[in-house]
């Protein structure tokens, strides 16, 4: 498995390129202030209620059984909906992102630096949040029957969904300041 994720992280180096770089980032963008808005105005207007299992941090099973009751019959069926259209698209949007910039960002260590592996952090958050998308939509889909063992696994998903995106972030953050510290050493 390790030789898997090697072979894979190394392939990323391999293909991020600067147009992939800024192609994500303008898609990234977009999404951010077009996209995301409108798919939880929508969310919200026809459900009435402003919190989804994609959004929260940390809730449990009743949580998540808590909204989807407060979501109604026609909320969680546009909720099931967009957890298989746009919710399809938006983890690919930020793992392309994500895993282009930490690429570009630690590409400037050694080959054989085991930092470089960072890069695939963001293919883990992706993992949990399609986790987290078919538990809660398959929750959703069951209610008001129950499905507990599901239902207590989906904000599991969530926690380490948002863990693995938090550490993308600082995984970029660290990129930066590696890349300034190397070029602060090399102009000294």
């Amino acid at each position: 498995m390790a030789n898997g994720l090697k072979r894979l992280s190394n392939w990323c180096y391999r293909v991020v390129s600067t147009p992939v770089i800024a192609g994500s980032l303008a898609v990234f963008i977009l999404f951010m202030l077009f996209v995301l808005p409108k798919m939880a105005g929508r969310l919200s207007e026809i459900t009435g209620v402003n919190q989804s299992p994609d959004t929260s941090f940390i809730y449990s099973a009743a949580d998540l059984y808590a909204m989807a009751e407060a979501y109604g019959p026609e909320g969680r069926a546009y909720y099931i909906y967009q957890r298989f259209t746009f919710d399809l698209f938006w983890p690919l949007v930020y793992l392309l992102f994500f895993l282009a910039l930490i690429t570009l960002l630690y590409r400037q260590l050694p080959s054989t630096s085991s930092l470089r592996i960072v890069n695939l952090l963001p293919f883990a958050g992706v993992l949990f949040d399609l986790l987290e998308n078919s538990g809660a939509a398959y929750v959703m889909y069951r209610y008001p029957e129950q499905v507990p063992f599901l239902a207590a696994l989906v904000p599991v998903f969530t926690f380490f969904k948002w863990l693995f995106i938090g550490l993308s972030s600082l995984a970029i953050l660290a990129g930066v300041v590696i890349l300034l510290l190397k070029r602060i050493s090399t102009t000294s």
